[in-house]
């Protein structure tokens, strides 16, 4: 059940006192430090990357949606620092962890959680906080996160310092929707834990959602995602038998969103991508099969949306074919490989898959994308295409928007390229050439 904060006199409990440290610096980690800073505490950035600390610490930003300028803003007011030595952690009372939680052969992998909670677990202090934020499957704030720390330091949430999971909530490339503008959940392994935590993150956040302990904030995240990842996985196998049947899917989810109520409006494309949803659904999965059943739900949506990229492949061959032209040895140019719209993200994107089954069937496969610097798939960088120009798409056979950015040109494409699959929808209508999904 969620917490009532007009209810509960604990949830008035003052925050830890001291600086905050945050450990992992990426799409996560970052914006927790910049809240941090604009709300008057002193923060210390961590992460063990050497090269990242030191970027940061001249004010260049490594996340997109962050701007060089507003790294400068934070650096001005001489309350963080940027470091690689886990030696300066001690000085904090708050630790904040921010650090990835990916997939290994399709199983969660939580070694980066494990180091990040051992190196707090030596410094940590009575009356201290800890927040995990990381993605997580529900009990890994109660069972690995507290018991590793017992193990070392011999404390125990909730009698001897505060314990809670508070999932992070970033779009990347989303202007509306911020940390400080966005709900952010606190669960703590007891009330007043969820007290310290609610306190802390109310001085970075408009609104703070209590819940009943760190299980259900952990499962809220997984839903949240999961929750998408089903809803994209119907609208993509949709779209395959609406294009049998002769249908518009576009005009159709256009036409269903009109109902003020009851709906809410999905789009299909290449794949999924990204740090969320193509992994929380696996912690789900896995979580479920270690109580001896399966989510088939969750898996089959996760099957459905992993075939996208050779369904796109299967497309790609079809339209060469209508102009009499084969896969195997036709040059096929990829635009957009970051995972969504306007971030340089490639994490988990569904062009890896697109491109290497591109490449297996015998075409050229080349790419562009101002935003991403490099595009290597099974350790081989693929050619790029610099400029989407005349003279540089005069011999590409057929081009594939991947991920439509708002900064791509492409005209370019309609203009100089004989066959364009548009999996995103974006020049539906456009032009004879072009095909969708």
């Amino acid at each position: 059940m969620l917490v009532d904060e007009q209810r509960s006199p604990d949830l008035s409990v003052e925050p830890a006192r001291g600086p905050v440290a945050v450990l992992g610096l990426g799409y996560v980690g970052l914006p927790v430090v910049l809240a941090s800073v604009e709300s008057g505490l002193e923060v210390i950035g961590f992460d063990i990357d050497t090269g990242r600390v030191a970027a940061l610490e001249i004010g260049h930003s490594p996340v997109d949606s962050l701007s060089d300028k507003s790294l400068d803003k934070a650096l001005a007011t001489g309350r963080v620092s940027f470091t690689s030595d886990p030696r300066s952690l001690a000085a904090a009372r708050t630790y904040v962890i921010c650090v990835p939680t990916p997939l290994r052969d399709k199983l969660p992998d939580l070694s980066m959680v494990t180091e990040a909670v051992d190196l707090v677990a030596r410094v940590l202090s009575p009356d201290d906080l800890v927040s995990l934020e990381s993605t997580t499957y529900p009990g890994t704030t109660e069972d690995l996160v507290a018991q590793r720390i017992e193990a070392v330091s011999s404390l125990v949430p909730g009698r001897d310092y505060s314990l809670v999971f508070s999932p992070e909530r970033i779009d990347p490339g989303n202007q509306e929707y911020r940390l400080e503008n966005t709900p952010k959940i606190v669960g703590g392994v007891t009330d007043q834990c969820t007290a310290a935590g609610a306190a802390f993150y109310r001085r970075l956040t408009n609104h703070v959602v209590p819940v009943s302990s760190p299980r259900e904030a952990e499962m809220a995240k997984l839903l949240e995602n999961t929750f998408r990842n089903v809803n994209i996985a119907l609208v993509n196998e949709l779209v395959v038998f609406c294009r049998e049947l002769g249908i518009d899917l576009y005009e159709v989810i256009r036409a269903a969103a009109t109902k003020p109520f009851g709906f809410m409006p999905f789009y299909p494309g290449p794949g999924v991508g990204g740090h969320c949803i193509p992994i929380d659904p696996a912690y789900i999965s896995w979580r479920v099969r270690q109580l001896g059943s399966s989510f088939r739900f969750v898996e089959l949506a996760t099957e459905i949306n992993d075939r996208m990229p050779n369904y796109v492949a299967l497309r790609v061959a079809e339209m060469l074919n209508s102009v009499r032209k084969s896969l195997n040895g036709s040059s096929v140019l990829l635009i957009g490989v970051s995972y969504k719209p306007d971030v340089s993200d490639v994490r988990e994107s569904s062009a890896f898959p697109l491109a290497r089954q591109l490449m297996r069937s015998g075409a050229v496969v080349s790419w562009h994308d101002p935003l991403v610097p490099e595009f290597v798939v099974d350790g081989t960088p693929v050619p790029a295409v610099k400029t989407l120009a005349a003279e540089t798409l005069d011999n590409v056979d057929l081009a594939v928007v991947h991920t439509d950015h708002s900064c791509l040109d492409l005209e370019a494409l309609i203009r100089h390229v004989p066959l364009v699959l548009d999996t995103r929808g974006t020049l539906r209508g456009r032009a004879f050439n072009i095909q969708g999904l």
